[in-house]
């Protein structure tokens, strides 16, 4: 900022010693370094301030990217929400349209031939190897080794 040599400070402090001489020199350099000390302060507290309004505005910039980040992921999950709602639908449609026709061509078709004696149908086959349950053994009726 200034461009102050140790010569010229040397001739500062000799016509300051001239000028207020010796006795109040020390007196006015305490006066003088407790107001440098104070305006060094305040110009320290002024630059804190600017650089946490600075680092305040660099928070709101990176707040409003993440909220349009935010919003965007947002309108993506609802856009495939729709799009998974729309195949379930779909999906549901057919599923039903497949069990109208199957229903429909039973009607039409003659009532199939009792099993024999023994004899499984494979509907029944199927059915009795996938969905058959063990009863829960009772605790209680176990013999006790």
């Amino acid at each position: 900022m200034f461009d102050v040599g140790f010569s010229e400070l040397i001739v500062i402090a000799l016509v300051a010693l001239i000028v207020i001489g010796p006795e109040r020199l020390p007196r006015v350099a305490r006066t003088l370094g407790a107001l440098l000390g104070r305006a060094q302060r305040y110009v320290n507290d002024v630059k804190a301030d600017i650089q946490r309004e600075v680092d305040l505005d660099e928070l709101k910039n990176i707040q409003s990217t993440f909220q349009d980040a935010a919003k965007s992921v947002e309108q993506s999950m609802s856009q495939v929400g729709a799009e998974l709602q729309a195949a379930g639908d779909s999906l549901n449609q057919s599923v039903s349209a497949a069990v109208e026709a199957k229903s429909e061509a039973a009607a039409d078709a003659p009532a199939p031939a009792a099993p024999l004696a023994g004899e499984t149908t494979s509907a029944s086959a199927q059915m009795d190897l996938g969905l058959e349950s063990k009863p829960a053994a009772d605790p209680a009726a176990a013999p006790k080794a």
